[in-house]
């Protein structure tokens, strides 16, 4: 029989307390329950282990970090008993200062969100609503130099605590002020963009400004004086508000661990960090860790848990992780991306690659508060993993993004399986060039099938429902339907050899389908598909040369207005080879302007192949 810990908590559910290991005495912290497994392993009691928590909020000193010799243990809530594991501290002693502003010491460790009673308060931002734009094309010198407009930057924010957020095309830069020179409107900031750093008059905005706390529920801290300011909302009690900083990155290290379960449980308040010269992102927040993170980590499940409040990304299991499951979890108000699996390095060895995982029926929302760029479920150079059944949806980037190899060559990312999730509200806005589900280089076996995508909105360009980006290659896309996008339903900027098949793409705003690049191989197979709209243009993008099949698909204007085929009518395009066996026809949805897909039992489509798409499974399900 496994043995099993049982961890008391002994004071209520919103304060430290005394703990209590049943089999080895008093311990007071999550690492003395680790400490007392291992014990009982040195004594030669063999496992599995449960740790078992009794309800309480546990605020962690550090990391919890579990190796090779913590394998086998089961780490869980008591049943009906909530427990958070908090990486904050909360904030006492605030005083009234001059007019609404409020202060308190800040404490020795410097923090950069506050969370208000439950609440993620803005860190006080200029402007307070909407951006500020940069004049003219974005700077490719190093380091990078703003030129704005008026005053909007201010000499003396250099050398300050201030930071300038920019957002450039699908990343975005975070940076100090090294210098500002007035006289020409250009502010030096204090590191160098990435060469994809580019957009004109792109939008930024500024933080932590001094003399910008200015408006209700915005917080300033002045590390130099180890004070944080708060101006509070309307109908704030600030004797009764609960204040938490968070003071650690990371909840939760597991390196070289097997066979681990976390069950039950609430992750909450980790920090963001940033070297003292900022940062420019390349895409997808890569380079930002996680509150839970492992490598080397073999059978792991985290299932029924929450991550919130967070500052990074929430999940991410990295080199060498293999055969774990993420499933059944809720994650929201997150400063990153959701679930990150992989790393961007390819591994010669077996052993240290990352394969064989599963992420399903988690709820995945309101993402990417301080790295917009970041991604719901984020797969790179890793295989065989299953992406299933996922609510993702509230987030600036994409939803689901596999790959991490520009063009054809060699990609660790294969036989990946993405299926019935449920992505929407996706972008919402604020980047560009982005898709519900977004790959990467060559991926045999991988299939995106039977997913319902819709409502993805870019700044400028790229709002994408699926989007093969480059060197995507030899993938199944079927059985998914795609509606109200930006720009296209389906867009590949080049692969070779996928097959697009029985796919609904319906009331996209642009263009329902867009090819980029015209290259001498076959990009893609395109077949026995209904592609439906009532604005924009059917194909979009280069549709140059013959090199792509497209035959048994039922197109329909709902302006009953004639359907151009990149500039060829329908005559024409069929002379030329593509669409031989297609027909332009209504498919006959049982309510197509309430999005209801379903086929009435006499639509055309149907004498051409295709097969209903059944959604009612998409999404978490029952247990």
């Amino acid at each position: 029989m496994p043995v099993i810990l049982i961890i008391f908590l002994c004071s209520s559910l919103f304060a430290a307390g005394t703990v209590t290991v049943s089999m080895t005495g008093p311990v007071s912290t999550l690492a003395a329950a680790r400490d007392a497994v291992r014990a009982q392993r040195d004594r030669g009691v063999s496992g599995p282990f449960t740790v078992r928590i009794r309800g309480g909020r546990y605020f962690l000193q550090e990391p919890l970090v579990l190796s090779k010799q913590d394998s086998g243990v089961t780490w869980e809530a008591a049943p009906g008993e909530r427990v958070v594991l908090s990486g904050g501290r909360v904030i006492t002693g605030w005083k009234k200062g001059s007019g609404s502003i409020w202060t308190a010491d800040a404490g020795r460790l410097p923090f950069r969100q506050l969370f208000v009673s439950g609440r993620r308060a803005q860190r006080a931002r200029t402007p307070n609503y909407g951006f500020y734009r940069i004049d003219g094309p974005s700077s490719q010198d190093k380091p990078f130099r703003l030129k704005f407009r008026g005053s909007d930057i201010r000499k003396e924010w250099a050398g300050t605590d201030t930071e300038v957020v920019a957002l450039l095309a699908w990343a975005d830069i975070r940076m100090p002020i090294a210098s500002v020179d007035e006289a020409v409107r250009v502010a030096t900031l204090t590191s160098d963009p990435r060469p994809s750093n580019k957009e004109k008059d792109a939008r930024y905005y500024i933080e932590n400004a001094p003399d910008s706390l200015d408006a209700a529920g915005e917080w300033r801290l002045d590390r130099a004086a180890s004070t944080v300011s708060y101006w509070p909302l309307a109908g704030e009690d600030m004797t009764r508000e609960e204040f938490i900083a968070p003071r650690l990155p990371k909840l939760i290290h597991v390196d070289g661990a097997r066979d681990l379960t976390f069950r039950g449980l609430e992750f909450l308040h980790t920090d963001w960090t940033m070297d003292a010269k900022g940062y420019a992102d390349t895409q997808a927040a890569v380079a930002v860790g996680a509150a839970f993170e492992a490598v080397n980590a073999l059978n792991i499940t985290i299932e029924k848990c929450q991550f919130r409040h967070l500052g990074n990304y929430a999940i991410g299991f990295g080199r060498g992780c293999q055969h774990n499951r993420i499933v059944r979890n809720r994650i929201y108000d997150i400063g990153a991306g959701g679930i990150r699996i992989g790393e961007p390095v390819q591994r010669a060895e077996e052993k240290d690659r990352n394969f064989d995982n599963e992420i399903s029926g988690n709820d995945i929302h309101h993402l990417g508060y301080v790295y917009p760029p970041a991604v719901g479920v984020f797969v790179l150079q890793a295989s065989r993993n299953h992406i299933a059944h996922n609510h993702i949806h509230d987030l600036f980037y994409t939803a689901i993004s596999v790959g991490w190899t520009w063009g054809y060559g060699e990609n660790q990312s294969k036989e990946n399986v993405i299926e019935y999730n449920h992505l929407h509200d996706i972008g919402k806005g604020m980047l560009s060039d982005m898709g519900g589900i977004y790959t990467l280089g060559m991926q045999p076996g991988t299939v995106i099938r039977n997913n319902l995508i819709h409502d993805i909105t870019s700044f400028t360009y790229g709002g994408w429902g699926i989007y093969p980006d480059e060197g995507s290659s030899n993938m199944l896309i079927e059985n998914n339907v795609v509606y109200r996008c930006a720009s296209a339903g389906f867009h590949q900027h080049y692969g070779r050899e996928n097959t697009v098949r029985n796919n609904i793409f319906a009331f996209n705003r642009d263009f329902q389908l867009m090819r980029t690049r015209a290259e001498p191989h076959l990009s893609f197979t395109f077949e026995r598909n209904i592609v439906y709209f009532d604005q924009g243009r059917l194909l979009g993008s280069n549709w140059t040369g013959s090199q792509f099949r497209m035959d048994r698909n039922i197109y329909y204007d709902a302006r009953s207005t004639p359907i151009r085929f990149a500039g060829k009518s329908w005559d024409e395009w069929k002379a030329a080879g593509q669409d031989i066996h297609s027909v332009i026809a209504d498919p006959l949805f049982v309510n197509a302007e309430n999005y209801d897909f379903r086929l009435r039992d006499n639509s055309p489509a149907l004498k051409l192949g295709f097969r209903p798409i059944d959604l009612s499974t998409v999404g978490p399900r029952p247990e």
